[in-house]
């Protein structure tokens, strides 16, 4: 349990368009890391996907989550000391007065997209307007990469390289398992059915990475 005279740290997942896999970058990481210590989920994005994901099933995902979109309660998050760890599921639109409380208060900013040309080109864009402003430490996570052409990943991680945007080396394959264990209610770590083991390494080998830069800073 975090110590109660220290702030919880502060993992904000953020891209400004939707269907990059935001909410289930959200939500599998906070169940990864609930496994080590005490995690607050909060669902700060309007369509609630977090909290439906949750609602789905009487499994517990093995961490709190709350529904927010208040901005000056969002602005409050460092003041919350009951839990080791809080990871915001941000709204998909850079403009929010939501987003715009949850940035200053993050301590880490991942950033979720498919490595397709647009969704890159979009991505460098928020970082430019909405992440290097800020001046909290970040990552883009590519999602929904095919695994029939990891060619497309790797270009588009080297891309990024060349602009100086960090990446994590780790990326996230597309799999059905991804939906399935949505519907279900339960986070990748928990579903059992086909690619369930690879959904779940991918999602382990970016919470390990995201650790070691905490670990570095």
């Amino acid at each position: 349990m975090a110590n109660s005279q220290t702030s919880s740290k502060i993992l904000a997942v953020l891209n400004g368009k939707g269907g990059v896999g935001k909410t289930t970058t959200a939500v599998n990481l906070a169940a990864i890391f609930a496994e080590r210590q005490s995690v607050l989920l909060v669902d700060a994005d309007p369509q609630g996907s977090a909290s439906w994901w949750a609602d789905r099933s009487d499994r517990d995902l093995g961490c709190d989550i709350t529904q927010e979109n208040d901005p000056s309660l969002l602005g409050k998050l460092k003041n919350i000391k009951e839990y080791d760890l809080i990871v915001v599921d941000t709204p998909p639109a850079l403009n929010s007065e939501a987003l715009a409380a949850v940035l200053p208060a993050a301590d880490y900013l991942l950033l979720p997209t498919p490595p397709a040309p647009m969704d890159v080109a979009a991505l460098v864009q928020t970082v430019r307007r909405a992440v290097l402003p800020s001046g909290v430490a970040h990552r883009v996570l590519l999602t929904k990469v095919d695994s029939r052409s990891l060619g497309e990943a790797l270009e588009a991680q080297n891309m990024l390289m060349e602009l100086q945007i960090p990446a994590c080396h780790a990326f996230v394959r597309t799999y059905k398992a991804h939906e399935r264990a949505a519907l279900d209610g339960l986070a990748i770590t928990q579903w059992r059915g086909k690619n369930a083991a690879e959904a779940k390494a991918d999602y382990y080998r970016v919470a390990d990475e995201i650790q070691r830069d905490w670990r570095a800073s």
